[in-house]
C-alpha cells in the first residue's frame, strides 16, 4: 500500500462546516430551473369581466384568471430562470476535498491500488480487482483514475455500486457519499499536486 499524503490525507477536521458547504454548492449547481408556472396574462381566457363593476354587491373583478381565483394565474411563481448556483472559492473547494479525503483516511476508507489495468475492457477483470483488493462491489465505490480511457469506461459502466473519476475532478460529494474509495498509486502524484495548490 502506498504512503499518503499527510497534508492531504491526514488533517485534523474538528469543524465539519467547509465540507458541509461545498456539499450543498455541489448539489444546488447540479440543480436544474425547467419548472415555470404561468401568470394571469398567460392562462387561456378570462379575457370577459365576469360581472359587471357596480351594484351587484360583490368584490369587483376583471378577470377570472385572477391568481385568487380557481383556474387562475399563479403570482410570484417560478419563471424557469432562476439561478441556484452556489459560488466558492477555488481554495476553499481544495481545503474541503483535503478535508473530506481525511476523514475517509480516518474512517480507513481508503484503499490504494498498484495499478488499474484493463486489457480487453470488461467488467470481469474489474470485478477481478475489486475482488482482490477485498472490495465489496454492494458498496459504493469511489474509483479514483489518472486519466479515463475507453477501456476503462467500459470496464466499470455496468457495474451499479461503482463511480470512476479522474484525479483531478475529485470532489466533496463523491467522497462523502462513498463507502470505499480505491485511489490508483500513479493517480497519488496527480491528486498532490492539484490540491496543495501548485497546478493552476
Amino acid at each position: 500500500m502506498a504512503s499518503l499524503n499527510k497534508d492531504i490525507f491526514g488533517l485534523k477536521v474538528e469543524n465539519h462546516e467547509l465540507v458541509k458547504l461545498c456539499y450543498d454548492a455541489y448539489l444546488a449547481n447540479s440543480r436544474s430551473s425547467h419548472a415555470k408556472t404561468l401568470k394571469r396574462g398567460e392562462v387561456r381566457g378570462g379575457g370577459k369581466k365576469p360581472w359587471r363593476q357596480k351594484g351587484t354587491g360583490r368584490a369587483r373583478f376583471g378577470s377570472t384568471r385572477n391568481p385568487i381565483w380557481r383556474h387562475g394565474g399563479v403570482a410570484f411563481g417560478r419563471t424557469g430562470n432562476e439561478n441556484f448556483t452556489k459560488k466558492i472559492a477555488k481554495s476553499s473547494k481544495l481545503l474541503a476535498v483535503r478535508q473530506a479525503l481525511s476523514m475517509k483516511n480516518a474512517d480507513k476508507a481508503i484503499v490504494t491500488i498498484a495499478d488499474f489495468k484493463v486489457k480487453d475492457g470488461k467488467t470481469k477483470e474489474t470485478l477481478k480487482i475489486l475482488a482482490d483488493n477485498k472490495i465489496d462491489t454492494k458498496e459504493n465505490t469511489l474509483l479514483v483514475v489518472p486519466e479515463k480511457d475507453e477501456l476503462i469506461l467500459r470496464a466499470t459502466n455496468n457495474i451499479a455500486n461503482l463511480k470512476l473519476v479522474r484525479a483531478t475532478y475529485l470532489n466533496v460529494f463523491d467522497i462523502m457519499n462513498a463507502d470505499k474509495i480505491v485511489i490508483s498509486e500513479k493517480a497519488l502524484p496527480i491528486i498532490d499536486k492539484w490540491l496543495m495548490g501548485e497546478e493552476k
